[in-house]
């Protein structure tokens, strides 16, 4: 792939629905402080092209946690995240993607919430199940086009209709509900809320948590999701690759002015219901009584747009669904066949592994399916600050591995697996309490344990990830080194070294059946061994095979049935200089855009 469709695509992966409604909905409850993650988005996606993805590609991985099998030997490690992507897939982007999405529809065409969970996933299924990396990544473009038309049109209806710049400030804090809990700051706009950088003990977003606390968590999102990286892994060369990674951090500047402030316009225009106060109003508005502001972003369509454009932005949101949740569906089905299905079955063929993974996918929707109530629910209403919080007691211990992993070569296999689970367990904690303790509502009285109270979510992500770090330092020098194998290759000071067969790090089922066939570097095909001919199939099993992407030959000849051989890991790090002096530029000029944008608004 050349640079912009993988910069398209990681845009666009990023934005689903739940981001344009999270966000617009976060806009209008809370102000500007949640766009501190797509601006911290920003340098992170940067940071992969630059520091993380020379050392992926160096090693020729396709999954991620094949990369930590390399990296560190064993298998414990590679099924704990494979595992543990998967929930987070679950928790955090396939459930949340699916209820925003349905929320739109139901809005828009009063339709009930699952019916239309079934539509869009079936609309999504057409082209996810037959198409493969390619396809999602070239409609993945193509959609980032349609997002942005639309969301940039809306925008265009949103300020005319408030009436300006200078309406959208005066009018964001005079935007107070007329029916109020009497005597509680229910439905009162912040008064930060035109800042980023919030008081670090009071305030919702406290500003050491924002520098810190959110960068953790952002960079196992863009730095060693499997969702992400495989686009990058996609790209021809490294400098595409780069030039995607430039891509997609000079969009992520547009959902401040495209999603974020008409979401703060709706608030305004829509004051009673956007913004409702009181719990049975809200119930009766829309469905939730913890808070309506996730249909901000609905409302405006809906109210502002005339018929052409409303189907204009129908189609931008479906858009938006499809392209996560095609992005999703294709990186976890390749996480649970490669890494958690061939540990098991090593000899698995590759029509199986297609097969597994199609039925993987529909489980990971019913699940997802019946999490979505747990979204709705949750975090006082607002979407896109129940995402975050999830992300911070799950993802640090990932980055922190990763990071180790990358840039220490003293991280052995021990170290990984320890610093993994002891996080992993404090925040699983975290996290239960979360649900079995949810946040008071603003006339409540808030008697959480301490340690929910007391400690925002976002510094919980910095004292989870200092914990991490200590395991994985001291059980690391406590226990022998990594070999060699396990190092050439695989982080940032030996990404140069001479490629060598790496049999060592290979797993035991590779391992035997590698030495019976003689080989050491060659994957293998199991269904020539076992399948001698196949008979000219049926119309109904031909349309079957091209659905699930799997040719067949059709004859009554003796052809055996054999799956393309895979193609070889490109593992080259060479650049053109020219080429290469061009996105370094480039660098340099989105880093001063990122920190202008930010010190303005903090």
């Amino acid at each position: 792939m050349t640079w912009w469709p993988v910069g398209a695509s990681l845009f666009a992966s990023n934005i689903g629905s739940g981001h344009f409604i999270g966000l617009a909905g976060s806009g209008a409850a809370a102000g500007i402080g949640a766009i501190a993650y797509e601006w911290n988005g920003m340098l992170m996606v940067l940071l992969l092209g630059w520091l993380f993805l020379p050392i992926y590609i160096a090693s020729g991985v396709t999954t991620m946690p094949e990369y930590l099998q390399r990296r560190f030997g064993g298998r414990r490690t590679q099924l704990f995240i494979a595992v543990l992507s998967l929930f987070i897939y679950i928790f955090t982007k396939i459930s949340v993607d699916m209820y925003a999405g349905a929320l739109f529809i139901q809005l828009a065409l009063q339709w009930n919430i699952y019916l239309a969970v079934v539509l869009l996933l079936s609309v999504t299924a057409l082209y996810t199940v037959a198409g493969g990396l390619a396809a999602v990544i070239y409609t993945d473009a193509a959609q980032t086009a349609i997002m942005l038309a639309g969301a940039l049109t809306l925008m265009g209806f949103s300020f005319a209709e408030v009436g300006g710049w200078n309406a959208l400030m005066e009018g964001y804090a005079a935007a107070i509900p007329s029916i109020r809990v009497p005597n509680s700051t229910c439905g009162v706009p912040r008064d930060d809320a035109f800042h980023i950088f919030r008081d670090p003990v009071n305030s919702d977003l406290p500003w050491p948590g924002v520098i810190i606390g959110m960068s953790i968590p952002s960079m196992w999102y863009w730095c060693s999701d499997q969702v992400i990286v495989q686009r990058s892994l996609a790209a021809k060369t490294l400098t595409h690759a780069k030039g995607g990674s430039l891509l997609a951090a000079y969009l992520k500047v547009l959902p401040f002015f495209a999603i974020m402030l008409p979401g703060m316009i709706s608030r305004i225009l829509y004051t009673d219901d956007v913004a409702c106060a009181d719990p049975e109003l809200c119930k009766q508005i829309c469905g939730n009584p913890v808070g309506c502001s996730d249909t901000a972003y609905a409302r405006l369509v809906m109210e502002l747009l005339p018929a052409g454009l409303r189907g204009l932005m129908m189609a931008v949101m479906i858009a938006a669904l499809m392209s996560s949740l095609t992005s999703i569906f294709n990186s976890a089905s390749s996480i649970f066949t490669m890494d958690i299905w061939k540990s098991f079955r090593s000899r698995a063929s590759e029509w199986e592994l297609m097969i597994v993974g199609r039925v993987f996918v529909l489980v990971l929707v019913v699940v997802s399916v019946l999490w979505i109530p747990v979204v709705q629910a949750s975090q006082g209403g607002q979407l896109f600050i129940y995402i975050q919080s999830i992300s911070t007691y799950l993802q640090p211990p990932i980055s922190i591995i990763f990071l180790m992993g990358c840039f220490w070569k003293r991280t052995n296999e021990k170290g990984a697996f320890w610093g993994l689970a002891i996080g992993l367990l404090v925040g699983c904690i975290r996290m239960l309490l979360d649900f079995v303790y949810p946040a008071p509502l603003c006339y409540e009285e808030d008697g959480r344990p301490g340690v929910l109270k007391y400690v925002h979510y976002l510094y919980f992500s910095i004292l989870l990830s200092v914990i991490t770090l200590v395991v994985v330092v001291v059980v690391s020098l406590a226990t022998e080194e990594p070999g060699q194998e396990q190092i050439s290759r695989l982080t940032w000071f030996t990404r140069f070294d001479p490629v060598e067969p790496k049999e060592n790090v290979l797993t035991v089922e590779q391992s035997k059946q590698e030495t019976s066939n003689g080989k050491a570097c060659h994957h293998r095909k199991d269904s020539a061994s076992s399948v001698s001919s196949v008979q000219s199939p049926s119309r109904l099993m031909s349309a079957l095979y091209w659905l699930c992407g799997m040719e067949r030959r059709r004859a009554g000849e003796n052809n055996p049935v054999t799956p393309p051989a895979p193609e070889q890991a490109n593992c080259s790090l060479e650049e053109k200089p020219r080429l290469q002096l061009i996105v370094n530029v480039n660098l340099i000029i989105c880093l001063s855009v990122t920190a202008f944008i930010v010190g303005y608004w903090g």
